[in-house]
Formats: structure tokens, sequence, C-alpha cells
């Protein structure tokens, strides 16, 4: 497509989206954008940016039961980035996803360029842009996930398919943006990732022109052990080893994130999950060709397909299940077809199946449980295949005799009635009551829709309406708790609170029973408990039956004891019984769970000053305020209570321990050391007060021993412990004994696998103890030559004595000439001689002795530095090196000497 006639389809495709969702920038926050925008802390400026990659999409942190493990951090910082310049305007929104709609629908027209003709390419755009079942992945806020994701999971594509192709090179740079470009994506929206399985299949079907039959001749080859493998088959089986590997470590991250943990839905959020074999099954599979339906004919779109939306499949004999076996037949045709025929058309029908098929592998519900039965933004990446299938339909059937205004005519229609579908669709999209009351007329069958239509027209405080949508969602759905509540709650709005009892107790009936002495492990929505709370509510005030209400919230904290709002109420209650102490710790229970909660903190203070009021206080009031104090960065307040409560009770452990934590916190070590002597003196098994008092010892009064001693009593008691096990750890460190602090940390790493600081530590003292060993080499590699050295020097030695040997034999032979003149001469000469040969050899031997005792005293000498060099630290090895350099000037010294009086 040449690039002109591209930048012109590009401005009618954007204009095209323009006027389809112009009218959604009037539409307000609906559905779960009022989850995800506004109450999602994590778009407020005060938030941390950090806090969006450790929460989920709707702001819940990742690790917690709650959380839906929807891990899209990328897409939330969009959202607060919105948040930044209009804060809950929703037209900004609207107006940032009809943007992004406009782009991927351009990049996709440049993607079906590499595949089909122009206008091939043009048309699939086209219907991509105005297909009615993207509205609520465009019109809804939160399908900007879905967005996103499609935007880097086509350029994605876009750069793999450019950087391939048949014998070329493999280009690494383009393999790690591609990489890049997958790993954004999958940070918008988890689907992203299966833009790598697309890759794969046009590497080898488009990019090396494989067909099925080649690669089951090459398999066959492979498993006979004698493969033939192409000439371009290296590049291309190098390209997608690497882009798979990188997948693996991908996934591998994300299943951290999620800790491991699939995200749990009740039965109400996805019937079929939870259903018993083979209704399961059944109904899994039916859920295909609804989800096709949907894409072919998009006349009945409804925004929530859970609960009773689809009716579970119960027998095989069912009518439904011949639409499974027609899907069925029909993509085995489709399959059959790419494998058998070589032609082009067949590897353009492979490409479609795969962005049809693999984007939507990941919310099929056929591999993992997801939290809905059908999603309409689900099917916005899986369009696109459809989209690209429908226009290689078009394009084949023009081609037909007396065919071709026909199928203009035909796609001319097809596209002004998804858009016209689109835009009205929209206007349902304005309001939570809109969309909800047009869901209702396509779905009789889904409680949660007409509970929803009742809570759009409670903010509305039309009461009397609510009431019957939510009485229709009890009839719909019986066994809803949900739907009990809302009953309840609009008949106490309409002050007739016997029925709002009734209501609620309708709805406790239904919850499950708590078995005395067992765990309770049955996931339950934290908006059913409620139905506790609200009862509890609404009996507290009447007379006699406080202690009825009290039992209601202890037994929603004993089925959730995370739940805070049980806490906050039920201290209310006890405060009303006169129970304060029991009040206050209520509330230091629920701190533990929500420790930036402002209405625990309010709560706790009203007790606390209502206490003092009356003058009844104990030591845990005075400890209950220092507590606060502490948190709230008040230390000479916190100390004062702290101490207040020790002045009631001396042996009161939890105060003497606090007091000297705090105070050890703030670098005041001395202060907290009385603190910590009477509480080992009251309580000596202490092990939080032994290993503070150890890290006393051992930081600010470099006492290792008595640190040690600590952490051995605690270890007498605990053997497990883990921070005394590594603190001993430290000890046997700061001693020196690396060899045992490595074994130690090694035992303690084998107790808390997990514990990242310890393997730290461990690397540290590993790394140590290479350290010395490389020391230690070098000492004795320098002994070795200092000790060869000296040999040398002995060689040279015994090398001029027999020089001196020889002059001598000389001058005997002369004296011998000279006898027969003078005898008489000659023996006195002779005796001269004599005696002066003696005393040169006397003084040879003296002077080899010597040299001997110097060669003795440098390697003892030596052995005791290399011996210090073991033992010391760095500093010591440097003097060493000093006094090793000082000492071969000495050497080199006593050996000119030598030579200078061998020489005389």
């Amino acid at each position: 497509m040449p690039g002109s006639r591209f930048q012109l389809y590009s401005v009618i495709v954007f204009a095209v989206v323009i006027i389809c969702y112009l009218n959604s920038l009037q539409c307000g926050f609906v559905f779960d954008d009022v989850s995800a925008i506004k109450e999602n802390k994590d778009l407020r400026p005060r938030t941390p940016i950090m806090h969006l990659f450790r929460n989920d999409f709707w702001g819940t942190p990742m690790h917690t039961e709650k959380s839906h493990k929807s891990y899209r951090p990328l897409c939330v910082l969009t959202f607060r980035m919105n948040y930044a310049m209009t804060e809950l305007e929703p037209m900004s929104y609207h107006l940032v996803n009809m943007i992004l709609h406009g782009v991927v629908c351009i990049i996709f027209m440049a993607i079906c360029r590499l595949l089909f003709s122009d206008i091939t390419s043009f048309i699939a755009a086209l219907m991509f842009a105005v297909h009615p079942i993207h509205t609520e992945a465009v019109t809804g806020v939160v399908g900007r996930a879905e967005l996103l994701s499609s935007i880097f999971l086509l350029l994605a594509f876009l750069n793999f398919a450019k950087s391939t192709g048949r014998n070329k090179p493999i280009g690494w740079a383009s393999m790690f943006v591609t990489m890049v470009l997958v790993v954004i994506a999958t940070l918008c929206k988890e689907q992203g990732i299966t833009v790598i399985g697309i890759c794969c299949v046009y590497e080898v079907f488009i990019a090396q022109q494989m067909t099925v039959f080649e690669i089951l001749r090459l398999l066959k080859s492979l498993v006979a052990g004698k493969p033939k493998f192409p000439s371009y088959f290296k590049s291309a089986f190098v390209r997608c080893m690497f882009i798979l590997l990188s997948t693996i470590g991908l996934l591998l991250a994300r299943v951290k994130v999620m800790a491991a943990e699939l995200p749990v839905f009740t039965k109400f959020d996805n019937p079929a999950a939870s259903a018993p074999f083979p209704v399961k099954q059944l109904t899994l599979l039916y859920l295909l060709p609804v989800n096709i339906w949907l894409l072919l004919c998009p006349s009945q779109l409804c925004c929530d397909w859970t609960m009773g939306t689809v009716p579970l499949i119960e027998s095989v004999l069912e009518p439904r299940n011949l639409s499974t076996i027609a899907f069925v037949i029909v993509l085995v045709k489709l399959v059959h077809f790419a494998i058998v025929d070589e032609s082009l058309r067949s590897k353009q029908v492979i490409m479609c199946l795969s962005f049809l098929v693999l984007p939507f592998i990941p919310a099929s519900n056929l591999f993992f449980p997801v939290g809905f039965v059908v999603a309409e933004r689900i099917l916005y990446t899986p369009s696109m295949g459809f989209c690209m299938m429908v226009a290689l339909g078009f394009q084949l059937l023009i081609k037909q005799k007396n065919t071709k205004t026909v199928m203009y005519v035909g796609l001319a229609l097809l596209l002004l009635s998804h858009s016209i579908k689109t835009v009205r669709r929209n206007y349902e999209w304005e309001s939570e009551y809109t969309i909800f009351k047009a869901a209702t007329g396509v779905v009789k069958t889904n409680a949660k829709l007409w509970n929803n239509v009742g809570h759009a027209l409670e903010k509305e405080s039309k009461w009397d309406e609510a009431l019957e949508y939510f009485l229709h969602a009890t009839q719909v759905q019986p066994d809803d708790i949900g739907a009990w509540l809302n009953v309840g709650r609009a008949y106490r709005n309409l002050n007739q609170s016997r029925q709002a009892e009734a209501a609620y107790t309708e709805g406790m009936n239904l919850m499950p029973a708590v078995k005395a002495g067992k765990k309770y492990t049955t996931r339950i929505a934290p908006n059913h408990l409620n139905v506790y709370l609200n009862l509890a509510n609404l009996i507290k005030d009447e007379p006699g039956r406080l202690i009825e209400a009290d039992n209601l919230y202890k037994k929603a904290i004993t089925m959730r004891p995370d739940f805070v709002q049980a806490y906050i109420n039920r201290g209310d209650v006890l405060l009303k019984l006169n129970r304060s102490d029991d009040a206050v710790d209520n509330y230091m229970t629920a701190l533990k769970y929500e420790k930036d909660n402002a209405d625990i903190y309010y709560n706790l203070g009203v007790v606390l000053k209502h206490l003092i009021n009356l003058d009844f206080v104990n030591e845990k009031v005075y400890f209950n305020l220092g507590m606060l104090a502490t948190d709230a960065k008040e230390i000479d307040n916190a100390k004062k209570w702290f101490d207040k409560a020790i002045e009631y009770k001396e042996d009161f452990r939890s105060a003497l321990f606090n007091q000297a934590l705090m105070l050890s916190q703030q670098k005041r070590d001395m202060e907290s050391l009385p603190y910590l002597e009477k509480l080992l003196q009251l309580h000596p098994n202490h092990s939080k007060g032994l290993i503070l008092l150890g890290d006393v010892y051992m930081n600010t009064l470099h006492s290792i021993k008595d640190a040690k001693k600590c952490y051995e009593t605690i270890l007498e008691i605990e053997p497990k412990n883990i921070q005394a096990n590594h603190n001993l750890c430290v000890v046997y460190v700061e001693e020196g004994n690396l060899a045992k602090a490595e074994t130690c940390l090694v035992a303690v790493s084998d107790m808390a696998p997990n514990e990242e600081y310890i393997k730290k530590h461990l690397n540290i003292v590993r790394a140590k103890r290479y350290q010395q060993y490389q020391q230690q080499k070098q000492g004795r590699e320098a002994e070795k030559e200092s000790h060869t050295q000296i040999g040398k020097n002995s060689e040279d030695m015994q090398s001029k004595k027999t020089g001196t040997q020889q002059q001598r034999k000389t001058q005997q032979q002369s004296t011998q000439k000279n006898q027969e003149q003078k005898s008489t001469e000659i023996h006195q000469s002779k005796t001269v001689h004599q005696e002066q040969t003696v005393k040169m050899e006397t003084h040879q031997t003296e002077k080899v002795q010597q040299t001997q005792k110097v060669q003795q005293e440098s390697s003892i000498h030596k052995e005791e530095s290399v011996h210090q060099k073991s033992t010391r630290t760095e500093r010591v090895q440097q003097q060493t090196s000093h006094h090793e350099q000082h000492k071969q000037q000495s050497s080199k010294q006593n050996q000119i000497k030598e030579k200078q009086k061998t020489k005389k």
C-alpha cells in the first residue's frame, strides 16, 4: 500500500472512530469504573507511585485473599495521569479511550497490510473500528486495559514481523525491542503475553513458508536420530526459542507477583467454574459459540454476563449442545483447510485463526477459572482475527461474477448498521441506571442486574422503586445473599425495621454454618458478611439486644478475621456494655490488619479519653496511649505514657519492651538499657527482649561476648528462632570465624528459605572467605619465590668458594718450582703460606655459616608473615607486604657486602 494511500485510509478510519464514539464523551463512571477510578486510592497523588506495582487493578494489595490478581500497573498509571489533570472529570478519561481506539485501528490496518491487499486491510480496519462489541472496551473507562494492551501487542507483532524472514539473519536488537513491547503489553493487561504465540505462528508459516507436512517430516527425522534441517531453520528456531524462553521468564515473574495463587471467585461470579462434571465441561464448551455469536450478531449486548445469564447445561441431550458441535465442525474445517492447502489463502486463514484464538485463551475458562462467564471487552483483541476473516471472505466473494456491486452494498449496510448500533450503545453507558436497565431488557435471569438497577435508584433516594428491583432479584436468585441485604437496607431506609430484620435474617440463614474448633475456609465475599453487621446495627439500639448484636459481630469476625469494619462496629457495642478494656483490645486487634485506618485511631482515642475522664485508668490504658503516641511519632509523649504504665505495673513486659524498642529505634540505646535489664530480670525468657539487648551489646557497647550469650540463651529456649540464629552467625563473623559463620548461615537459610537478607549475608561471608583464600594463596606463592631466591644466592656463594680453591692450587704449584733454589726460604714461605690458607678457610667457613643463619631467620620470619596474613585484615596484609619489601632490600645489601668481602 503506497504511503499516501495508507495515510488517507488512516484518516478515514480515525474519523469513523470519532463519529462512532463522540457521544461517549458525555458518559460518566459506571459499573466497574466506580471501583477502578472513583474508589481507587492508587490514583491519588498522596499515594506513593510504587503502590501501583504492589496492588492489583482495583487498588487491592496483590498478596491479599481479596485481590482479583489482575496486575495492570501501567494502565492504572494512565488513570493516575488523568486524575492529575482533571481529577474525577469523566470526559477526559473517555477522550483518552476514544483516541487509543483510533490508534489501535490504524496499527491493526498496518498489520493487515502484511497479509492482505490494500482494500482488504482497509475493510478489516473499518469493521474493527465500528463493531458494537467494542463499546464496553472503549466507552467503559476500565476497558482502557484492553486498548493499551492491544496497542503494544500489535506493535510487538509488527516489530517482530519486520525483523524476520527466510534466511534473514537474527536481529538481536529487534528481538529485544519485541520482548520489551511484550512486557509492556502484559503490564497493561495479562492477555498481552499471547502475542508470543502469534509471532511464532507467523515465523513458521509466513516468514519461513513452512507447511504442516514439512514440520511433521522434520519431527520424524529428529525422532529417528537423523535430523534434516533446512538452511533457514537455524535462525527461525533461535528466534522462536528466544521469545519463548523470555516468555517463560515473564510468566514466572507474573506468578511470583500473584504469590503463586489463583484468584478465588464465588459461584455467583462464575457458576460453571464450580459446577460438577460434566456440567462444567459442557457449559464451558458452549460458551465458545456464545462468544462467536456475539461477534457475528452483536444485537443483544449486556454489560454483565455473570450469575444466571447463561444457564448451566445439565445434560448431554440438551439442544444447546448442537451449537457447540456446529462450532467445533466449522473450526475443524478451517484448521483442515489451513493444514492441507498450501496456497497463500491458507496462510492468511492461519493468521486469522491465530489472532482470533490465542488472545482469547486466557479468558476462555478452559485452563483456569476467571471471574465472569462472558465479558464483551475480553473480545476486543480476538475480534481482530474475526474482522480479518470477514475482510478475507469479502475479498474472495467480490471476485465472483456479478457479485461485486451486491457485496459492496452489503458491506456498506453492515458497516452502517454496526455504526448505528455502536452510537446507540454508547448512550446506554451514560449512567449506571441506563446501562443496567438496558441489560435487564436483554437478560432476565441475572439477579445482579436487577440489584444494580436498584442501587442506581437508591442513589437518587427512590427507595420504593429500588425495593421493587431488589425483591425481583430475590425471585430470580433466591440464594443470593446480596439481594436480601439490599432488601433489608431498602426496608430500613423506609423505616420498616421488622421487615428489614426479616430480610437480613433470611440472608444470614443462607450463610454457611461455622463449625466450632475448625478453621473456616469457604470463600466468603466481604459484602455478604455485611448481613451480620447490618442486622447487628439494626438491633443494637433496641433495649436488651446489645449482647445479641455483639454475638453477630463476633460471628462475622470468626468467619473473616481481617473484617475490620466488624471490629469498628463491635467496639461501640462493647463500650455500651461497659467493657472498655475489651473495646481497647478490639481496636488494637483491628490495627493489626489496617494500620492506617483513621476510624480505628479515632475510636480508640475516644475510648481512652473516656476512660481518663472517668478516672478509670490502669496500665493498659496508658500502654495503649503510648502505642498511639508511638504511631504518631510523638516520642516524648509515648515515653511518658509507657513510664506511667510501668508505674502501675512494674512487671508489665509489653510496656517495658516497647519502651526499650522505641528508644533503641531513636538511637538512644543507653536509655533503653535499664528497661531491657529490668524486663529480662522479671521475664528472663523474653526472646524479643534478649534479641534487642544483644543488638545493644553488639552495636553500642561493642561487647561481642555478652551479645553472643543473649542469642545462645534464646536458642536454648527456641532452637528454631530465625532472628536469634541469624544474629549468632553475625557474632561469628565479628569473631573472625568465617567458616563457622558460613555453616551457621547455611543452616539458617534452610530454616527460612524465603528470607532474602539471610541469603545476602551468606553471599557476603562467602565472598570474604574467598578473598581470604586468595590472600593466603598469594602469601604461599610469595614465600616460595623467596626460598627460590635464597637458593640462587647459595649457589653463587659456592661458585665463588670454588674459584678461591683453584687460585690456592696455582700458588702451591708456583712454590714447588722455586723449592730447589732456596730450600730454607721455601720451607719458611710454605709455613707462612699454610698459615694464611688456614686463616682464609676459617674466614670462609664463618661467612658460609653466617649466610645459612640469615637464610634460616628469613624463612622463619616469612612463615610468621604468612601466618599473620591468614588471620588478619587487609590492613595487616599491607603492613606485612611493606615488611617483606624491607627484608628483600636487606638481603640484597648483605649479598653486596659478601661480594665485596670475597673480592678482598
